[in-house]
């Protein structure tokens, strides 16, 4: 059951997105916001590693390569290692508006099994704003940027300041993320949805 806090319908009175003027710029590729994160982090062995790329206007892209460590079915993709995928692609919206937010709802539909070796092509992009809500869509497709439509998401984001992460992680996590000498990698361990 949605409620008003939930609802993944922009209210009436929500605006367009507006790409950040620092925005990275079309093509770039975003990185990884955290070395130990599931969906993009290098450091994770049996993770996605998505490589997301800025779009135009308030939009990302992002390929990922189904392996067997993925597999639900035999020879499929699990269903939830799809969300993560369609979720992490989403989260990268936010290096594009410049503010710190996090998954609030999530609602995914598969719409055809996903094989073992297969490269999924995701495509996310914002689409209004209201107050601190994000509300996004997504899209995977199968074999390329115009294949198949394999799953699709629809989600409402919340904007958070980097305190929901230090609050809420363990503590050797963050200590180890905001001790690192390197203040860019810093920045960028807060900036998306973990």
């Amino acid at each position: 059951m949605s409620g008003p806090t939930t609802s993944l319908t922009p209210p009436a009175d929500a605006r367009q997105p507006e790409r950040h003027p620092d925005a990275p710029a079309p093509g770039e590729l975003l990185g990884s916001h955290y070395d130990q994160c599931f969906g993009c982090g290098g450091l994770q062995p049996h993770g996605l590693h998505l490589e997301t790329r800025a779009g135009e206007g308030v939009s990302v892209t992002a390929v990922f390569t189904v392996k067997e460590a993925h597999q639900g079915a035999p020879g499929l993709a699990h269903g939830g290692v799809l969300a993560t995928a369609l979720d992490e692609t989403l989260g990268g919206l936010s290096w594009l508006l410049r503010t710190i937010a996090v998954t609030g709802r999530l609602e995914t539909d598969y719409v055809r099994p996903v094989p073992v070796g297969t490269e999924l092509h995701l495509a996310a992009e914002v689409t209004a704003v209201h107050g601190r809500k994000i509300y996004s869509t997504a899209t995977g497709r199968i074999g390329g940027p115009d294949g198949p439509v394999a799953v699709r998401a629809t989600a409402l984001f919340i904007e958070v300041k980097v305190d929901h992460f230090i609050e809420n992680g363990r503590d050797e996590e963050i200590r180890a993320a905001m001790s690192d000498p390197d203040q860019i990698k810093v920045t960028r361990a807060f900036e998306v949805n973990p």
